[in-house]
């Protein structure tokens, strides 16, 4: 074969390429996001919002799937093991997927996903009203006082309200007894009934309690305070504990790499045309003390990646974690 006519061939195959790879993906059946927590919670609520922004665009049905348990670590791997064929999907807290190995609940990586993020999210310390706890101060010193005695409702291991607990008992040098529910709402709903008498699980899953007074808050786990509308503004931790770590959560979507390119080519410009535009996300961000925060792709990874490395040398340090970060690939 003469060159001139194997560069053209090459060129027509590098074209075939890429249009396949900008194809518009055109479903032929329902989607389904995999929710690995219980109804309610804030993977619950930010998914089924942006589901409702992606149905039009897609021209197919988004049905939402809830499938607790495991700390979200059987709903996901429901969806790693599903075909790859675009049609399942999975959402959460984006850097669950790389601490899952850590405790020995999934063998799952970071990059083993196409991420999509829309809001990130802080926890809030709150009590149950009948508490005598009127200040982050003095539940610290009650927590002293009893050591592995006073009961603190989390949406269950890795989840976000049990990284920003083992890192207060860190900070402060306490203990407590961390009782774990299926999901943020369980959890939440638990302190609201004297099941518990704390809670650190997001804001967005306490809002409504927060602004009804079934439940007080004392501190936000974040280094500036947090207002919301109905409720006030709320100090930040660091005010009581000056030394604290950052600590945030991004969540998403999250579909299982392997799929068709043309679905994640598809998904790409949706999520910058639809998802970063989206009002309704932005004004559920504002209600629920969230930050609006979309991304995907590379940035998506960068954002998620330190904050992975953090909690799995916290899961370490705590004692928790099956194996070293080291040995699967988290470095410091």
């Amino acid at each position: 074969m003469k060159r001139p006519m194997l560069k053209v061939l090459l060129a027509a195959v590098a074209v075939s390429f890429a249009a396949a790879a900008s194809a518009q993906w055109k479903p032929a059946k329902p989607i389904t996001i995999i929710v690995p927590w219980s109804a309610g919670g804030a993977t619950d609520q930010v998914t089924r919002l942006a589901a409702a922004e992606l149905e039009p665009a897609l021209g197919q049905k988004i049905v939402v799937v809830n499938q607790p348990g495991g700390a979200g670590s059987i709903g996901t791997k429901s969806a790693l093991e599903a075909p790859r064929d675009g049609y399942t999907w999975t959402a959460g807290a984006a850097k669950q997927l790389g601490t899952y190995p850590l405790l020995g609940m999934l063998n799952s990586k970071v990059d083993d996903f196409h991420l999509y993020l829309s809001v990130t999210n802080v926890s809030i310390v709150s009590v149950n009203p009948g508490s005598p706890y009127q200040s982050l101060k003095q539940l610290l010193e009650a927590m002293k006082a009893k050591p592995g005695e006073i009961k603190v409702a989390t949406a269950g291991n890795t989840s976000s309200g049990h990284f920003a607990m083992e890192a207060i008992s860190k900070a402060a040098g306490v203990r407590y007894r961390h009782v774990t529910y299926d999901g943020g709402a369980p959890a939440v709903v638990a302190t609201v009934g004297g099941e518990s008498e704390v809670t650190t699980q997001l804001a967005v899953e306490q809002t409504e309690m927060l602004k009804g007074k079934r439940l007080r808050p004392l501190a936000v786990v974040a280094d500036q305070p947090l207002t919301i509308e109905g409720v006030g503004t709320i100090p930040p931790i660091s005010q009581m504990l000056p030394n604290f770590p950052k600590i945030t959560t991004a969540f998403g979507i999250f579909i299982p790499k392997g799929v068709p390119a043309e679905v994640v080519a598809t998904m790409d410009r949706l999520w910058a045309e639809k998802i970063a535009t989206s009002e309704k996300i932005r004004s559920y961000a504002q209600q629920k003390g969230a930050l609006f925060s979309p991304s995907s792709g590379r940035t998506a990874h960068d954002v998620v990646w330190p904050t992975v490395v953090e909690d799995a040398y916290m899961l370490q340090a705590a004692g928790m974690a099956k194996v070293t970060p080291e040995s699967i690939g988290i470095k410091r």
